[in-house]
């Protein structure tokens, strides 16, 4: 059978190898995009080419080789096989493929995999399940750069955000709830990968947008597309899904960069709190990532545990990501059946 439905998954992607030049690379192409650093281009090829990717190719290298396995990137791994076991999932009726926004295989060579399959439908899932600028909306701008230069369209469908998805939500909780019943918490961690507060107020409707957990104990139209108010959504429904009061979870941002002012609370700060206020046990949930990498294998997994523990704690366990967990490929392919048939009746 020809395939009629074309579906786009991508990630945010990984070096070629651990190795300096090729981390160098990455982290060019990365810190390059207007949506990631969002100051002006000259001010950003300065910073970038002249004093991060050289200075900070070699202590990410040493980061990425802690995380490397003898068959390559786990992120990268991990993509490959969920869509290897997605394509098996909808079968000969779609072309499922896997792109990255930065490095390889690139959004245009992956692109090229639909040319000339006469494709009804399109449907690409950036692998995000909060949506920021400088993640889906980077993905997605990047999709249609490509695309438009293409002489016939297929109908194409963008995922911009899952974040409270209840079949996204049934996977982490199935793995986070083995955590729970092998072991005892004194209190559990939902952190998130960061973003500057400008980015933040950017992307705010109508000035909506405070920062704070006033204006994102609410999840509704108004804050919507704010990604701290969707990091607080997906803590919600989690953590209700699991049983876990309010009082007993802490949410976080990591991974900042630079001097400018984060979204708050930052994640080693929390730490240090939490193990200040006489916690030991803490288990951690990392759900902005749906593969495991850097942010979650070594930052949390390694240097939060490492802090946590230098402040008194005992141990802070990392529930790891959906990776290519089956609840996860059911979720996806839920995903990408209801798009076709939400198409399929608006016809």
């Amino acid at each position: 059978m020809k395939p009629h439905t074309g579906v786009f998954l991508i990630n945010l992607g990984t070096p070629d190898s651990p190795n300096v030049p090729d981390v160098r690379k990455y982290l060019r192409e990365f810190l390059m995009d207007g949506r990631v650093i969002d100051i002006p281009y000259w001010q950003r090829f300065l910073l970038i080419n002249l004093i991060i990717a050289p200075f900070r190719s070699r202590s990410s290298s040493e980061e990425y080789k802690k995380l490397w396995t003898e068959k390559g990137s786990p992120l990268l791994l991990h993509g490959q096989r969920i869509t290897e076991l997605l394509q098996q999932k909808l079968g000969d009726g779609f072309k499922v493929v896997l792109g990255m926004r930065y490095q390889s295989p690139s959004i245009r060579d992956a692109l090229k995999e639909f040319h000339g399959l006469g494709l009804k439908d399109l449907i690409v899932v950036p692998l995000y399940p909060q949506y920021a600028s400088a993640s889906t909306g980077s993905t997605i701008e990047k999709v249609m750069e490509e695309v438009k230069a293409w002489q016939t369209f297929p109908r194409l469908d963008m995922v911009s955000q899952f974040p409270d998805y209840p079949p996204f939500i049934e996977a982490f909780k199935v793995i986070g709830q083995k955590y729970m019943d092998q072991g005892s918490y004194d209190h559990y961690l939902f952190t998130y990968h960061g973003l500057p507060e400008r980015q933040i107020r950017k992307s705010s409707a109508s000035g909506y947008c405070q920062l704070s957990d006033k204006c994102c104990s609410v999840f509704h139209d108004k804050n919507r597309y704010c990604y701290r108010a969707q990091c607080y959504q997906t803590t919600r429904v989690l953590a209700d899904a699991l049983g876990i009061d309010s009082k007993d979870y802490t949410v976080s941002f990591q991974s900042r960069l630079g001097k400018d002012p984060w979204i708050k609370p930052y994640t080693d700060a929390e730490i240090e709190r939490l193990a200040g206020e006489g916690k030991k046990r803490i288990l951690a949930f990392s759900p902005s990532f749906v593969a495991d990498c850097l942010e979650t294998t070594v930052e949390i997994g390694e240097t939060y545990h490492e802090l946590f523990v230098e402040h008194g704690g005992e141990t802070l366990d990392l529930v790891e990501s959906l990776n290519d967990h089956p609840l996860w490929i059911e979720c996806l392919e839920k995903m990408v059946l209801e798009r076709q048939m939400d198409a399929a009746m608006s016809l």
